[in-house]
C-alpha cells in the first residue's frame, strides 16, 4: 500500500478477540459458561422482535433450570440511540446488582448489553464515553462486568468486537464507543438461532459481514502508521497479517453461502457457513479497523427520513424520524463507490478480495472496475436498494452526509488513502445511483 511515509514506522500489531464457542446447539451449554464465570444472578439483554421468536424465554429457562437467577430486559432498539441505551442502563440499575450481562439478539442487543455492562460499574454519563468529537471519549476506568453474547443475526461482528453503535438524535449522526474493555469475554455462536431471521435482514446484515471483511482486508497497513508507545495504542492497529487471514476466510466463505442463506432460509449449513463468516470478519476488523463505507454509513442512517424496508420493526419514536436505514445497508450502499477510490493503494488486494467473492468474474477495462463490480452483483442478488437515492437521498443531500462522516475521523484515519470532503461528496455522489 501507499501514500503514507511515517518517520518511525510502527513495528508492532496487536490482536485481541473473545472465548469462542461456534456450532448448532452451543446456546444450550450457557449455564456452564456463565457459572464457570461466577455468575450467580444475569441480566439478559434482548429486544422486543428476538423476544416474540422464544429464544430469549427458551434460553433464560434453561438457565433457571441450571441454577442461575436471571432477569430479563428485552426492550434493546433495534438501531440503539443514545435515549435508549440510556433507559437500558436505568433498567439494570432499578434491577439490582448482577454479576454478568448476557446479550441474545442481534448486534442492536449486543451493544446495548456493552453499554450496560459499562456504566454498571463506571460512574459518569452515556456521553462521557462516546467517542470524541460528538461525546468526550472519557476511557473506562473500572472493569466491566463480564459479557456473554450470543448473536441471533450474522453480519454485525458486535460478539468479537470493543465498539458499541449508537445514533446520537440531536446531533443527527451515528457514532460508538470504543475501548477494548467493551469486548465480549465470551462469544456463543449458535447458528440455529439464525434460521428465524428474515430474508431482508439476512441481506443487510449480510452485506455487514462482506464489507467488514473488505475494509479490514483494505485497510492501511499497521506498518505505515507512527510507532505508537505501549499506552497509545488502540483497538483499531491497521491490516495485519491475523486480521488477513480472517478477512479471506471470511470473504470465501460468504461467496459460496450468502445468496442462499437469503433465499433459502432453512438450510442450516448455508446459516453455520454465514453465521461462521460474521464471526471470522469481526474478528479481522475488530482489529485491523474499518474506513470509509462505515464512516459514510452513520450519517446516512442518522439523516435517512422515510425509507424503512421490510422485515424491521416500525418506528418508536425514539429516533426523531420515522424512517431506517439498517446498518448492513447503510454501509453498503457507498462501498463500491470507496472500493474503486482506493483501488490504487492496493490494487492487488481489490482484486484478490474479488476473485475470493467471484472467481470467474471477468476483468472490466479497467482493474479498479472490478470489485465494485462484483460487489454490486451481489447487492442486486439480495435485493439490497440500489443506491443513495433509492433510500431517499438527493444530491442536495450531499453537504450534511459529508459533514457526518467527516467527523468519523476514528474510522477515516484507518482508510488506505487520505481521504478529504471532495473525497466523500465524490463518492457519496457516485452512489446515487448503483444501477
Amino acid at each position: 500500500m501507499s501514500g503514507f511515509a511515517p518517520h518511525h514506522p510502527e513495528t508492532v500489531f496487536t490482536y485481541g478477540a473473545p472465548r469462542l464457542k461456534l456450532g448448532v446447539g452451543a446456546r444450550h451449554e450457557l449455564g456452564h459458561d456463565l457459572a464457570e464465570l461466577g455468575a450467580r444472578r444475569v441480566l439478559l439483554v434482548t429486544d422486543a422482535g428476538v423476544a416474540a421468536t422464544g429464544r430469549p424465554a427458551e434460553i433464560a429457562d434453561r438457565l433457571a433450570a441450571d441454577g442461575l437467577d436471571v432477569v430479563v430486559f428485552d426492550g434493546a432498539r433495534v438501531e440503539p440511540t443514545d435515549g435508549s441505551l440510556e433507559d437500558a442502563v436505568a433498567f439494570a440499575r432499578d434491577a439490582g446488582p448482577v454479576d454478568a450481562v448476557l446479550a441474545v439478539g442481534g448486534g442492536s442487543s449486543i451493544d446495548t448489553a456493552k453499554a450496560v455492562a459499562l456504566l454498571l460499574t463506571n460512574d459518569g454519563e452515556l456521553m462521557d464515553y462516546v467517542n470524541a468529537p460528538v461525546g468526550k471519549g472519557r476511557a473506562p476506568s473500572q472493569p466491566l462486568l463480564p459479557l456473554v453474547a450470543v448473536p441471533t443475526t450474522t453480519g454485525t461482528g458486535s460478539e468479537s468486537t470493543t465498539i458499541c453503535v449508537l445514533d446520537v438524535v440531536d446531533q443527527h449522526v451515528k457514532t460508538g464507543i470504543s475501548h477494548p474493555r467493551l469486548r465480549p469475554v465470551l462469544a456463543v455462536v449458535d447458528p440455529e438461532l439464525t434460521l428465524t431471521q428474515p430474508a431482508s435482514v439476512t441481506a443487510a446484515s449480510g452485506l455487514d459481514i462482506l464489507c467488514h471483511a473488505l475494509e479490514s482486508y483494505t485497510a492501511r497497513p499497521y506498518t505505515s502508521y507512527e510507532a505508537k508507545q505501549a499506552g497509545e495504542r488502540v483497538p483499531y492497529c491497521g491490516s495485519n497479517p491475523i486480521s488477513d487471514v480472517w478477512s479471506e476466510r471470511a470473504l470465501a466463505l460468504m461467496a459460496g453461502s450468502f445468496r442462499r442463506a437469503v433465499s433459502h432460509g432453512d438450510d442450516l449449513d448455508a446459516r453455520t457457513e454465514v453465521a461462521t463468516a460474521a464471526t471470522f470478519a469481526g474478528l479481522g476488523f475488530g482489529n485491523a479497523g474499518v474506513h470509509i463505507p462505515h464512516a459514510n454509513a452513520y450519517p446516512i442512517a442518522g439523516q435517512v427520513r422515510e425509507f424503512r424496508p421490510e422485515g424491521y420493526p416500525g418506528d418508536d419514536g425514539a429516533s426523531g424520524h420515522a424512517g431506517l436505514v439498517p446498518h448492513g445497508m447503510a454501509v453498503s450502499l457507498t462501498a463500491p463507490a470507496a472500493f474503486r477510490f482506493t483501488f490504487e493503494a492496493a490494487p492487488e488486494r481489490h482484486v484478490r478480495a474479488a476473485r475470493l467473492l467471484d472467481p470467474d468474474a471477468s476483468m472490466p477495462a479497467d482493474p479498479a472496475d472490478l470489485l465494485p463490480q462484483v460487489l454490486t452483483a451481489i447487492m442486486r442478488d439480495v435485493g439490497i436498494p440500489a443506491g443513495l437515492s433509492a433510500v431517499g437521498f438527493g444530491s442536495n443531500d450531499l453537504d450534511p452526509l459529508v459533514d457526518g462522516a467527516m467527523k468519523q475521523q476514528r474510522l477515516l484515519a484507518t482508510a488506505p488513502r487520505d481521504v478529504t470532503e471532495d473525497d466523500v461528496a465524490g463518492i457519496l455522489d457516485a452512489s446515487l445511483e448503483l444501477w
